[in-house]
């Protein structure tokens, strides 16, 4: 019992960022533990009135389970890991929102009548879309290039030229901030989606947009969950090594 208490002050994007198969013990139980990782198991426990020491145990169990599904990223170099999200994560992105934004189009005109909640689903899906195109291209052109350049210069055992936005910290805060308000509006949509549940008379398209919905969202998870916790604090502790 003393490591499950010494593991309820341990923060809930560590465990994440150290087995990613945690991620769906903490989805279970309601806790976000991609934009608000930086909580530790009891503050969230205390919050939600969880029973934290049922939570740890079914932590526990799930980190016991042998398996090789687990994609120890934390390992990973920097450069490799920015690489990573930028080819499955921000092109899973460009690639699905056009599809969802056609298929929840369809829905509005077809369903909006008996279902209005689907025209507030459309229009946080469509903003959603716009601040993210936006977002990842800030990441691309930006804040990755100077993570890869900082691991060049590690390699190379050179020095780095001061960027023009100041320390990495800078657009990290402004991406954490992006990912909040992201994660902010898949709430909302979940609750209109009631968890991406369709109704009764739901039809194929219906259903099917729902299930890319929730699909969409866990995709989402993955991808923040991978800067906020791993990426990030990392090239923070990266940029202070050469000061």
């Amino acid at each position: 019992m003393e490591t499950l208490s010494k593991d309820a002050q341990k923060q809930i994007g560590q465990f994440v960022a150290e087995d990613y198969r945690t991620a769906a013990v903490f989805s279970k139980y309601g806790i976000d533990f991609c934009c608000k990782g930086h909580r530790t198991i009891e503050e969230v426990c205390t919050k939600k009135d969880i029973d934290s020491n049922e939570l740890l145990l079914d932590l526990d169990r799930v980190l016991s389970a042998n398996t090789d599904q687990s994609i120890d990223y934390k390992s990973w170099p920097l450069d490799l890991l920015a690489e990573y999200i930028e080819k499955k994560h921000h092109r899973y992105v460009e690639e699905k929102i056009p599809v969802l934004r056609q298929f929840l189009d369809k829905l509005c005109r077809v369903h909006g009548e008996r279902h209005p909640e689907l025209f507030k689903i459309n229009e946080h899906f469509t903003a959603s879309a716009g601040e993210l195109a936006a977002h990842m291209k800030k990441e691309e052109l930006i804040l990755f290039p100077f993570i890869k350049k900082m691991v060049k210069a590690q390699l190379d055992r050179g020095a780095i030229l001061a960027p023009q936005f100041g320390s990495v910290e800078n657009p990290i805060a402004m991406m954490m901030q992006e990912h909040d308000n992201e994660g902010e509006r898949f709430r909302l949509i979940s609750e209109l989606t009631n968890n991406y549940n369709p109704p009764a008379d739901a039809c194929n398209t219906y259903r099917v947009t729902f299930a890319m919905l929730d699909e969409f969202e866990k995709d989402l998870h993955l991808h923040i969950h991978l800067e906020n916790n791993i990426l990030f604090p990392e090239a923070v502790k990266l940029e202070k090594a050469f000061s």
